[in-house]
């Protein structure tokens, strides 16, 4: 079943996704035995010229050449280390000023599923300040991408899967709707059941770790964005010590299970949705969409998922905008404020009868290129999460649980709340009903919280610093739109976490930043307090 992923990216990224994407290859995607002497020696990394990627890894063009890519082994089951390997997949661009060069600073953008050597490229100039000293480093996750990729069904059955009636209304859908997750499921089984079982965000973090071994840096500097942050608090959970200068953006909150995930997503989306119909009646006729009030235009939302529920309309090609393809491309507009004149019209247009601009939204959400060929974000998604998780709902708890679903939003609530079927019959079980992420005796994090991201909600935040601990977690707050707060733009957001980053300033107590207000010596306070890096 399609659901919200927990990804971001910068609103020009994802508009030049509309066409094309940039990556690097790296190795190949399956297991082997592990070297003579066992998985757990890491040797040195050998960096190369990276090539264009596959239709798995999102398709485009290679990274320009000053960007290098290799391939990390690490054990499939750590609890095996001498067993079978899988390749970790790297992508890194060198320090522009080697004389001042701090270190490495790892970078995992999301998902759970987004590629990291696709999305680093052509991201890195929002990073372009952080480049002057460190070396731009990401990476697949082991499930994602070239590593060890988790594959389900192929490109023609996925156009079916991600058009399905997402929300059903009747016993005949019902069962339609369940025949579908389970098909999906066996595929994934068939396909990739071999990692299924080991593509969980614990066995992840290691993998992190063993790659600041082979970066060679004694601590890790770390840049962990939405589910990026869920990563990097188990990183710090299991390897304090070796916690360099991290920064969590977008933060996944670390007390909530995944029904109170999922729910305070449809809380955090519809926030999101009110605020963008508020911008459209503020503007008045210059708006396309009818509606002098709030609920007018989300009642006119409502209404046309209704239509597109009874009768799809013109899509691309020869595919039909589907009520739950509709919510898929409403939820990706949310994630970006530059991306709000694209939601506007795509339902203005939609109003008209033609769904391409909606569609296309979808399709991004859902990794699907021109082509017609899906990435893997969706697979992957799908394993991290239920190897994670071991919430497993019934039909009936589902049903249960909706109205409470609905009252949170009336454009998103069933969306979310029949996805909480999506690891029920899943073949591997899961680790925790929530990560731990207490992590005393690390160096500070800094937290950074949006008040306006729908995917992961402003309160995550707050919950992150205090399961961190004390003396850890630093929080800063953005008073923004959108999914995450660095990528913004935001010149206080950015001065403060690139004064952290950069010299080891750490803001001081309760530090917020408004668009608008930021002055030249920055709007944020500072300690100066210097945690370890990864070079003093």
């Amino acid at each position: 079943m399609p659901t919200i992923v927990l990804r971001t990216a910068a609103a020009a990224a994802l508009a030049a996704a509309l066409l094309t994407t940039s990556a690097c290859s790296g190795g190949s995607g399956g297991t082997k035995k592990a070297p003579a002497g066992g998985a757990t020696d890491t040797k040195a990394l050998k960096w190369g010229e990276c090539s264009a990627p596959d239709a798995a890894e999102g398709g485009g063009q290679a990274p320009p050449v000053d960007w290098q890519c290799a391939t990390l082994d690490v054990p499939l089951d750590y609890a095996k280390p001498e067993g079978e390997t899988i390749p970790i997949a790297l992508i890194r661009a060198k320090a522009r000023n080697p004389k001042k060069r701090i270190g490495s600073l790892v970078f995992n953008f999301g998902g759970p599923g987004g590629s990291g050597i696709t999305t680093l490229p052509s991201a890195a100039k929002d990073y372009a300040a952080l480049r002057d000293r460190y070396d731009l480093v990401s990476f697949d996750p082991r499930g994602v991408g070239r590593s060890a990729p988790v594959l389900c069904e192929n490109d023609k059955q996925l156009d079916a899967y991600y058009a399905q009636d997402s929300s059903p209304a009747t016993p005949e859908q019902e069962k339609t709707f369940t025949d579908g997750l389970r098909k999906y499921q066996q595929a994934c089984q068939a396909n990739s059941g071999k990692v299924l079982p080991y593509v969980g965000t614990e066995n992840a973090a290691r993998d992190l770790d063993r790659i600041r071994q082979a970066l060679g840096d004694p601590k890790l500097n770390y840049f962990g964005i939405s589910y990026g942050t869920e990563l990097g608090g188990v990183y710090a959970h299991l390897f304090p010590k070796n916690v360099g200068r991290a920064v969590f953006d977008a933060v996944v909150d670390p007390t909530k299970n995944s029904e109170q995930g999922a729910l305070g997503q449809a809380k955090g989306f519809q926030l999101a949705l009110d605020n963008w119909a508020q911008d459209c009646v503020d503007r008045g006729e210059q708006c396309r969409l009818q509606g002098t009030t709030v609920k007018e235009v989300e009642d006119n939302i409502v209404r046309l998922k209704k239509q597109l529920a009874a009768k799809p309309i013109a899509g691309l090609g020869d595919r039909m905008l589907t009520e739950t393809m509709a919510t898929n491309g409403i939820a990706q507009a949310l994630y970006s404020k530059e991306l709000w004149p694209l939601l506007e019209q795509g339902l203005d247009e939609a109003e008209g009868g033609q769904g391409q601009l909606l569609m296309t939204l979808s399709d991004l959400l859902n990794g699907r290129d021109q082509q017609g060929r899906y990435s893997n974000i969706g697979a992957a998604n799908t394993a991290i999460s239920c190897a994670d998780s071991k919430d497993r709902y019934s039909l009936e708890e589902t049903k249960a649980k909706l109205p409470e679903f609905r009252k949170a939003s009336a454009v998103f609530g069933d969306f979310l709340g029949w996805a909480l079927l999506s690891c029920t019959g899943w073949p591997v079980p899961g680790s925790w009903q929530t990560p731990d992420v207490s992590a005393p005796g690390s160096a500070p994090i800094l937290v950074v919280g949006n008040t306006g991201d729908p995917a992961t909600p402003y309160e995550g935040a707050r919950n992150m610093v205090n399961r961190l601990g004390k003396g850890v977690g630093v929080e800063l707050t953005w008073k923004g739109q959108g999914h995450g707060a660095y990528n913004s733009g935001d010149r206080c957001v950015q001065q403060a976490v690139n004064a952290y980053l950069l010299d080891g300033k750490v803001p001081g107590a309760n530090a917020v930043c408004t668009p608008g207000t930021e002055n030249d010596e920055g709007a944020v306070p500072t300690s100066g307090t210097t945690p370890p890096s990864g070079k003093a």
